[in-house]
């Protein structure tokens, strides 16, 4: 791109383009990166500088960047049918894909509404949670239990069950009837020692003394990632997720897997749920359905769950004008067909011990308190202390995460997150198609930024 061109673009970013999640100040006196185009599991920006996209886009880009077959799905269906809603309408390509994630899922979750992204496949699953129970006599059951620290979404209603304080407090008062309890933040659990699998029914049985103490004859839902994103990749302790269906069981709480992050190959199979062997009442995705080509989400449901809509004048009262858009299910079947031929997760499951290998070498540096995750999707922990796990206060945290390590990361040609919801953390989700030399590259450049980053505190 020429200077000219270049100047233009900066200019216009500044003047009225509006990021998401952003502290525009940060570019008073900086250049906006401006990323240009994608190949494989590289990104380049407008300078013509190379990046290893080490987060997949944003866990989105499951078959990395560049592939003609996926553009060339969406260039064929909007030829053919561009646009049309899904309200009392049908169009094929929406059909053929619910069959296909239906296929895909666990049990009896047969049903797939679709969304346009995760929060509002999120709010979704959370407003037929209350209307079922309001269609089957049980009206008083609208409330969520989640985890702390756990991000689900920025809709009213999905930012309720969202548990990270200020990502909320700036548009209270929220959606009332979210709760939350202690997630599977193993390596913060002293009191448990080294025994995971006791640690993982205390977890589980939180979410059992928080029904009892709102009234399970209040409680509608309980809301869970496979492995938990924000606070740095939490997977769950074994045992942790039979634990909690019996306590949905128990109590008639529905049991939602929210697999914005975690479906499609993420953990190496179609859902986390499989991975870690539960059967939900229902999974929400999007990002990886369609590795990012085109905006697509969805909830997936039970046949109990849809039960009561099939009868009579009863109707779910929800939608939206972009659900189920007709190039993105092209997109989305495209996707999971090369999912399919090219043996993805397969791919990520054979290589994944490779991966947390590579990424626990980073172990020996001062800094690095913990590497924990499943499949391609890692949180590596900052510590002040590795003795005594010493986390770093507030001011701290500023100065490394956004102070240094979110440039020095980006100028040493590595597109990660760096991440203080919870404690400090480097997240790594690479595109699905990397290994082990991109593993390697990825390892290499962290411990060249986090040695630094050791020696200025």
């Amino acid at each position: 791109m020429d200077a000219e061109s270049y100047d233009s673009l900066q200019r216009s970013a500044r003047d009225h383009l509006w990021m998401h999640f952003t502290r525009h100040s940060s570019y008073e006196h900086a250049d906006v990166p401006i990323m240009v185009r994608g190949e494989g599991a590289y990104i380049y920006d407008a300078k013509g500088r190379k990046y290893l996209d080490a987060l997949a886009g944003l866990f989105v880009s499951q078959l990395g960047h560049g592939r003609r077959d996926l553009a060339e799905a969406a260039a064929k269906q909007a030829s053919e049918l561009a646009f049309f809603p899904l309200w009392s309408y049908a169009h094929p390509k929406a059909i053929e894909l619910s069959e296909r994630v239906a296929g895909y899922a666990p049990g009896d979750l047969n049903r797939v509404f679709f969304t346009t992204g995760g929060g509002e496949a999120v709010e979704t699953a959370w407003k037929l949670a209350k209307q079922y129970f309001k269609l089957t006599g049980k009206p008083m059951k609208h409330k969520v239990i989640s985890r702390y620290v756990a991000y689900h979404g920025t809709p009213q209603g999905a930012l309720s069950i969202t548990g990270i304080p200020d990502a909320k407090k700036f548009f209270e008062p929220l959606v009332p009837g979210g709760h939350k309890v202690p997630n599977t933040n193993f390596y913060r659990a002293p009191e448990h020692g080294d025994d995971l699998e006791a640690f993982g029914r205390w977890a589980a049985d939180q979410i059992a003394y928080a029904i009892e103490m709102e009234g399970p004859e209040t409680v509608a839902a309980v809301f869970l990632e496979p492995v938990q994103n924000s606070g740095g990749c939490f997977p769950p302790p074994p045992g942790y997720f039979q634990r909690v269906r019996e306590i949905c069981d128990r109590y008639d709480v529905l049991l939602v897997s929210d697999e914005v992050i975690c479906a499609f190959g993420r953990l190496g199979h179609m859902f986390g749920a499989d991975r870690y062997g539960y059967q939900p009442d229902m999974i929400t995705f999007a990002k990886g359905i369609t590795s990012g080509y085109s905006p697509l989400g969805g909830m997936i449901a039970s046949d109990r769950l849809m039960e009561p809509f099939l009868h009579g004048t009863e109707m779910f009262a929800h939608g939206y004008t972009f659900g189920g858009h007709p190039v993105s299910s092209a997109v989305a079947l495209a996707n999971l067909d090369a999912f399919e031929n090219e043996g993805i997760n397969k791919h990520v499951r054979a290589n994944e011990q490779g991966f947390r290998n590579t990424l626990e070498k980073l172990l020996d540096l001062p800094i690095v308190g913990d590497v924990r995750g499943d499949g391609y999707f890692y949180g590596i922990e900052m510590v002040k202390d590795k003795a005594t796990k010493e986390t770093f206060d507030d001011d701290e945290a500023e100065k490394l995460l956004r102070g240094f390590l979110s440039k020095a990361l980006y100028e040493a040609g590595l597109y990660c997150r760096a991440d203080d919801r919870g404690d400090p953390v480097i997240q790594v989700a690479p595109p699905l198609i990397c290994d082990q030399e991109h593993f390697d590259e990825m390892e290499q450049k962290l411990r060249h930024v986090l040695t630094e980053a050791w020696a200025r505190l």
